[in-house]
């Protein structure tokens, strides 16, 4: 999948999945802005090349749509074009119908949603001049809902619907949208919801993260750079007759029914 000369924004880029994705557009040789509202290495055009493409860093809060509107301008403008949008920039945090208060489901939404609004409205017309692609990171918690996550599934709900609209209102103007939908990752953002439901040390997380694992088929968590290939075939001419879809990379998980037969 040769992403040379093409140019990609991507959200929620200093850590996980986000992180993953721009790195592997690099590597097959894409111009890589990766935003994220973390600070540690950002600054525009701080980035340096791997072995293919370029990584920019800069730092962006999704939530802040003036802000969002600047950057997706200037990366566009210093490199010429805008071909690829990954929108990774996600929270997570729990709490039932009942108990999330408003502002927490503000927060949740702000970032999981309007973010990826945000940046989609904003690079729609860069996209449309070249006939790029996006992909918006959602969950299996789109389909499916663990307890106590109701903002966090709610978010990543809607961003199955905000795929669709897209990718039927755009595919007209050159335009596909997807979604992948990742079950449970080794990520900073499960790492910190495992140590909420352990003690919180070390063995402990790595433990959690294990007994999730083995919820998958498969039998483990997966890796952000196994998400991040299914993003990059999405975003390439190999996924030129795909608009419209979630894709699970779920080690199985939503093919499994909760009931088993005994041994």
């Amino acid at each position: 999948m040769d992403m040379n000369g093409k140019v990609a924004l991507v959200t929620g880029a200093a850590s996980g999945i986000g992180q993953a994705a721009a790195d592997l557009l690099a590597a097959r040789g894409a111009t890589v802005v990766a935003a994220d509202i973390a600070t540690t290495g950002a600054g525009d055009g701080d980035g340096g090349r791997g072995s293919g493409g370029l990584v920019e860093h800069v730092q962006l809060d999704v939530t802040d749509e003036t802000a969002v509107a600047s950057a997706v301008e200037r990366a566009a403008e210093r490199h010429g074009r805008l071909d690829f949008l990954v929108t990774a920039a996600g929270i997570q945090r729990y709490g039932t119908a009942a108990d999330t208060s408003a502002a927490q489901w503000r927060e949740v939404m702000a970032v999981n949603l309007d973010g990826a609004f945000h940046v989609v409205r904003h690079a729609l017309p860069w996209l449309r001049a070249s006939g790029g692609a996006i992909v918006l990171v959602s969950s299996v918690q789109a389909f499916v809902t663990q307890s106590a996550v109701a903002a966090y599934t709610t978010s990543k709900g809607a961003l199955l619907a905000l795929t669709r609209s897209i990718a039927v209102d755009e595919a007209a103007n050159g335009v596909r949208a997807n979604a992948v939908c990742p079950a449970s990752v080794d990520t900073p953002m499960l790492r910190w919801a495992a140590a909420q439901f352990s003690d919180g040390t070390p063995a402990a997380v790595d433990a959690l993260v294990g007994t999730w694992g083995r919820s998958h088929p498969l039998g483990r968590v997966a890796q952000p750079s196994e998400v991040a290939e299914a993003i990059a075939f999405l975003l390439s001419e190999r996924a030129s007759f795909i608009t419209g879809i979630a894709l699970p990379v779920d080690g199985g998980l939503l093919a499994r029914a909760a009931v088993t037969l005994p041994d």
